[in-house]
């Protein structure tokens, strides 16, 4: 006698595609990125005796040894702009965007006990990450403003409209910065050599983006191969805001458009590669 086949009366499966965000579910846990945002920011200061100071204290720090070393000794051109706002505007930009792609390569390694143990949409950590940078940026600019506001007074440099477009170029800059991230996060989870390289990748790429070396003379250097600093997607951004601020740099708008529709090519990999990711990574991490 035959036995009756057995039909299943509940399929589990994911029902989510490679390109779906997922963005009405993270808006419903809104509350724990902003979690996430107050730990990050807690985490950071944490049994430090100047706390939220130090936002403060690193790029001043760093603005004096480049303005030293780089200005006085190696005697490095700088565009006509003082030492100072030049480095301290390289600095702002690039310590965000590092910090940011930093965090964000780094969070399935570094929340796999909380992936673990419950579900939320991962895609909350990577937004809370540049939340948290944001808040680290909004104070440095305090910073960078009250500079050029004393060089502004003293007839050195003068702002122009293009200033008005910074929002724009900051959003930007954390998309790539999003995009970069999720995608080294998603392949140290497989490739640990990676994260090893990352932080030395980074401090290598700066010099390959207008923080310490103008553009200009980047492009003197380098002769018939100048168009190779048009490359960096970073250098129009970071040249554009110099040209708002300060009245200088080698701004050009449609290198500009190039770099925008590139940083959103890296975002969509980004999320494609990062959607992948979450599926499997808790087996590998």
């Amino acid at each position: 006698m035959n036995e009756p086949q057995q039909q299943w009366t509940d399929v589990l499966e994911s029902k989510d595609s490679l390109f779906r965000l997922n963005l009405k579910e993270v808006w419903q846990y809104r509350d724990l990125v902003f979690m996430f945002v107050k730990r990050d920011f807690i985490s950071s200061f944490k049994q430090t005796i100047l706390g939220p100071l130090w936002f403060f204290i690193n790029p001043i720090l760093t603005t004096i040894v480049f303005t030293l070393v780089f200005g006085n000794i190696a005697s490095l051109p700088t565009d006509g702009i003082p030492p100072v706002l030049f480095y301290l505007a390289g600095n702002t930009l690039w310590g965000y965007f590092s910090t940011t792609m930093l965090s964000v390569s780094g969070v399935f390694t570094g929340n796999a006990a909380i992936f673990g143990k419950v579900y939320f949409p991962r895609l909350v950590t990577p937004i809370s990450t540049i939340i948290s940078s944001f808040m680290r940026l909004s104070i440095q600019l305090v910073l960078f403003f009250g500079v050029l506001g004393y060089f502004v007074y003293k007839g050195e440099v003068q702002p122009n409209y293009w200033a008005l477009f910074s929002p724009v170029l900051i959003i930007f800059l954390a998309l790539f910065s999003l995009g970069l991230g999720m995608i080294f996060s998603s392949l140290t989870t497989k490739y640990r050599d990676l994260s090893l390289l990352l932080g030395f990748g980074v401090s290598l790429f700066m010099w390959f983006t207008p923080v310490i070396l103008p553009t200009t003379l980047v492009k003197q250097k380098l002769g018939s191969y100048a168009f190779i600093a048009d490359l960096n997607p970073l250098t129009p951004i970071f040249e554009c805001f110099k040209y708002g601020f300060i009245g200088s740099g080698d701004f050009n708008m449609p290198r500009l458009l190039m770099s925008f529709s590139f940083i959103i090519v890296v975002l969509f990999l980004g999320l494609i590669i990062f959607n992948k990711s979450e599926k499997s990574f808790i087996d590998t991490v």
